[in-house]
């Protein structure tokens, strides 16, 4: 396996595509705005630049790594000679089956087709493609170059040699992969975002406020973020699509959205890519400082 293929050059795309240049593979980066491609590209270069300054990359290893990266605006050409395609799209199920559509006709026969989904079936994504065997999830974490943790999930369909090649490749690049079954939110979002959701359910009802409870976390439970910090810098939007999927998925009432996040979702505070919820959020300020609708 040598050519990868990813695509969505979001915070996500960005970072799974930094891990596999960096590794020595060739990398297209793929969206439908050259801006884009350039700003994670830069992007890219920024966080080489920070593993250079602290020692872990080397000048001539962060220039390789760069060389490795290729961009790309057109779904065909990106994905026609790709060994595997991840695919890192906003977490919506409509956009996600259609790119899988697309990536099914494009890309090469033998090619594994991969989806970087947090919450959403990989049976339903592979059941658009005529290769639902050679589908599988790698759930990266945020952020990517730094976390080590993969959730490999395999679909109803997905083989023992299409899973096992996907876990050896995540260890490959310097990842832990740990292999999970196809069920709403997997395990790392089934558990952490019913717990992000209790936490905006415990200050929508008034228990506590917004620091308050991300202390009584932190200082509690040896959290490195409070929930609702975390929930900011995750997106309340990625949050609230993951709630509705578990919702939906297992019929469960335990799994509804809390009203509150609900309620900032559609008034478009969204946490740090708006720049506002449940903190406010100021470039080039590493300071914490709780939203107004929530300061006592």
């Amino acid at each position: 396996m040598k050519n990868i293929s990813v695509i969505g050059a979001g915070q996500m795309g960005n970072g799974i595509a930094h891990v596999f240049a960096q590794s020595g593979y060739s990398v297209t980066l793929i969206d439908i705005a050259q801006e884009r491609l350039d700003k994670a590209v830069a992007t890219i270069g920024k966080n080489l630049d920070r593993q250079v300054a602290k020692g872990s990359l080397t000048e001539d290893q962060k220039k390789t790594a760069l060389a490795n990266i290729a961009t790309a605006t057109d779904m065909a050409a990106g994905v026609k000679a790709a060994d595997l395609v991840v695919e890192a799209a906003t977490e919506n199920v409509d956009l996600k089956l259609k790119i899988f559509k697309d990536i099914d006709a494009n890309a090469p026969a033998g090619c594994i087709l991969a989806t970087n989904t947090s919450s959403i079936s990989i049976t339903r994504i592979a059941a658009v493609t005529g290769r639902p065997a050679q589908v599988i999830g790698m759930h990266f974490m945020n952020p990517v170059p730094v976390m080590k943790l993969v959730e490999v999930i395999r679909g109803y369909n997905t083989t023992d040699v299409v899973t096992k090649t996907i876990m050896d490749l995540s260890t490959a690049i310097g990842k832990v992969p740990v292999e999970v079954n196809d069920y709403s939110g997997f395990v790392a979002n089934r558990i952490l975002m019913p717990m992000i959701n209790e936490a905006i359910e415990t200050l929508f009802q008034g228990v506590g406020g917004v620091a308050e409870i991300d202390t009584v976390m932190k200082l509690g439970m040896a959290h490195p973020m409070g929930p609702l910090q975390l929930a900011d810098f995750i997106g309340l939007d990625t949050c609230l699509a993951i709630m509705r999927v578990l919702h939906e998925g297992f019929g469960n009432p335990k799994y509804a959205p809390c009203p509150l996040l609900v309620q900032m979702v559609t008034a478009g505070k969204l946490g740090v890519k708006s720049g506002e919820g449940f903190y406010q959020y100021t470039a080039g300020s590493k300071d914490l400082v709780v939203a107004a609708a929530f300061a006592k």
